[in-house]
């Protein structure tokens, strides 16, 4: 089973890695650097709102159908028209419910179209991930891969053209890079249909109330646990859009003015254009756009750590119920996952300016303070992916809402104190805190729950890498030629490369048992 799933995992990881940081790290900041930060900052606000209610979208079918059938392949026939037909009736629901708490929380009508259409995206992308689940759960892996890039390819193909292609003479606006997304979705959407469809032996859209009841009462822990996790994931940019100031034009103009007469006079003029640059700044749709500017990276290096999570719930649920030990698939994932996420995480925070000033031409200094800690995030989610996951497979959905409740009610607690305060800024510590907290409890339940040994040859391995990467880093940037012409690339791929050999050094990773593991399984 640890051969299928180091198999499964280096295709979905290639086509992924190949892909999907494309989209993230080009087009998302062309597209931010020409629709203006503000435009998207709101933008980014509204599609972390679309977030929250989504859990109507799905109520946790997603998860509930992936472990059913990868557990008993022969309900794909039996449950996918009812479920497909029970999926469209929660997206009337789940969109209703948006507008009119968008409109409830101050939405006008131009941010209440935008909301609907991102809305209809949150339902298409749901539909492909309920859609992929089942090939999931039928251990179709190689087709999910191609499924869960396709949406990401033709995106960037039709952004292409219009940002860099200068073939049409369309610009780039919100509204045009919301019906982008459309389209590529439901594109995507129509294909996963087709082919799930040919694996069921009939295919008759039915409707059964009973059944639907039965379906909702199981996948309803499910539901509370995406519920949970979304909104202390995807909270804080709406938080700060609505909490902070609106955007003050006349300021903002005033400023853009003064810069123009500073650029012909002495040096005091940009002290007080400083001033009041940060005062332009303290408003919510700017301050949502600088968050979503160092939010990028993390989302991207996210990717990462879930799709781990995709082939282990299918690959945990069955070793479950054959009653096959899963301490070694949890060992070599965790290692696996945790290994580069401290790289990241670690490097990110030593390298956050230049990272910055790579991405983009403005707000850098404020993006680069949001970035460390929320790059920090990323060794957090990573052990979260795994040992949720592990839970999750084994039914331990009290233990995981009790916790995610906890997470959400602190995360909204500190975010109302410290976003007034201290803006982005504020919400990327208490993301940092929420994560954490998050993680180490996992961890402690997955150790209680499976009674694993307490590995301590591997926490103290942790350490001496954590302590060696730290180290290398210092010693990277001791070269001296980072901070021009974008040289402190050679620096940052030492480091990487160092700090990867490392952890083959002390044997954190151990060649010999991939290979093994990939030979015997």
């Amino acid at each position: 089973m640890q051969k299928k799933f180091l198999t499964n995992l280096a295709i979905l990881l290639f086509f992924n890695l190949l892909v999907k940081p494309f989209w993230i790290l080009g087009i998302e900041p062309a597209v931010q650097e020409q629709v203006g930060n503000e435009n998207f900052g709101e933008f980014f606000a509204l599609f972390n709102f679309s977030f929250l209610l989504n859990i109507i979208l799905d109520f946790g079918i997603t998860n509930f159908n992936n472990k059913n059938i990868a557990q008993n392949n022969h309900l794909l026939t039996k449950h996918f028209s009812s479920l497909f037909v029970l999926k469209l009736i929660l997206a009337l629901i789940y969109i209703l419910g948006s507008v009119v708490i968008g409109l409830a929380i101050g939405y006008d009508t131009r941010l209440t179209k935008l909301l609907l259409l991102l809305g209809f995206n949150q339902f298409l992308i749901s539909m492909v991930l309920y859609l992929r689940s089942n090939l999931q759960g039928l251990h179709l892996f190689k087709t999910d891969t191609i499924v869960s890039v396709l949406d990401r390819l033709i995106m960037i193909a039709i952004c292409a053209v219009i940002l860099w292609g200068h073939m049409f003479k369309i610009k780039m606006d919100i509204m045009l890079f919301a019906y982008i997304q459309t389209g590529a979705y439901f594109l995507t959407a129509f294909i996963a249909f087709v082919i799930v469809a040919k694996k069921t032996e009939t295919l008759k859209l039915t409707w059964s109330y009973p059944f639907a009841l039965m379906i909702l009462k199981k996948s309803f822990p499910f539901a509370i646990l995406v519920l949970l996790m979304t909104f202390y994931n995807r909270i804080d940019a709406v938080m700060m859009e609505r909490i902070l100031p609106p955007h003050n034009e006349e300021l903002a103009k005033q400023v853009a003015h003064l810069k123009t007469f500073a650029a012909y006079n002495t040096e005091p003029f940009h002290s007080l254009i400083d001033k009041l640059d940060e005062r332009v700044m303290l408003n919510g749709p700017d301050q949502a756009g600088i968050y979503a500017k160092a939010f990028r990276l993390l989302d991207a290096a996210n990717m990462i750590a879930y799709l781990f999570s995709v082939i282990l719930l299918p690959t945990f649920s069955r070793m479950l119920k054959y009653k096959e030990s899963v301490e070694a698939l949890v060992k070599l994932s965790f290692t696996l996952i945790i290994t580069p996420a401290l790289v990241v995480a670690i490097g990110c925070v030593f390298y956050r300016q230049e990272i910055m000033g790579w991405l983009y031409a403005d707000h850098i200094a404020q993006a680069a303070v949001v970035f460390a800690p929320l790059m920090c995030c990323f060794v957090a989610i990573s052990t979260n992916y795994i040992f949720s996951t592990l839970l999750t497979a084994n039914g331990n959905m009290k233990h995981l809402n009790t916790l995610a409740a906890i997470c959400m009610l602190i995360n909204i607690t500190l975010n109302l104190i410290l976003i007034p305060h201290f803006q982005a800024r504020g919400s990327a510590f208490v993301s940092l805190a929420t994560q954490l907290i998050m993680a180490i409890a996992q961890v402690i339940i997955v150790q209680r729950v499976f009674r694993f040994r307490v590995n301590y040859r591997l926490l103290i391995t942790l350490g001496i890498f954590i302590v060696g990467v730290v180290g290398i880093n210092i010693l990277s940037r001791m070269f001296g030629f980072h901070t021009e012409n974008h040289r402190w690339l050679f620096n940052f791929a030492f480091m990487s490369v160092a700090s990867i050999l490392w952890a083959f050094l002390i044997r954190q990773i151990s060649i010999k048992s991939i290979f093994r593991m990939m030979k015997y399984g």
